[in-house]
């Protein structure tokens, strides 16, 4: 009888042990798949962070060049402008004042 007994101890002290290293190895690969998914996401976090800011400069850049475009249109149309008023102004003083010479002798 005491040997059965031994023997039933034993297998039911092995099981024991058997299930607890699985339960181990278990809660370890359920350790190690949390982290990697951890990793993973502040990875996507990450890049998502830094596509954005690229993209958030390249817009940027892309309004301040547009900017410096129309910028430099206004300069010259202003120019423009002024140039003409300036050739409009000398075109009518050169056939005005032969006029005024007729009219005032």
């Amino acid at each position: 009888v005491t040997k059965v007994a031994v023997v039933v101890a034993a297998v039911a002290i092995v099981r024991v042990v058997a299930g607890m290293v699985v339960f181990v190895f278990v809660v370890a690969i359920v350790a190690i798949a949390v982290v990697v998914g951890v990793v993973a996401a502040a990875v996507v976090v990450v890049a998502v962070v830094v596509v954005s800011t690229i993209i958030i400069i390249v817009v940027v850049a892309a309004v301040v060049a547009v900017v410096a475009v129309l910028h430099v249109v206004f300069v010259i149309v202003v120019v423009v402008a002024f140039v003409d008023a300036v050739v409009v102004v000398a075109a009518a003083a050169i056939v005005v004042s032969p006029l005024l010479l007729l009219l005032s002798s």
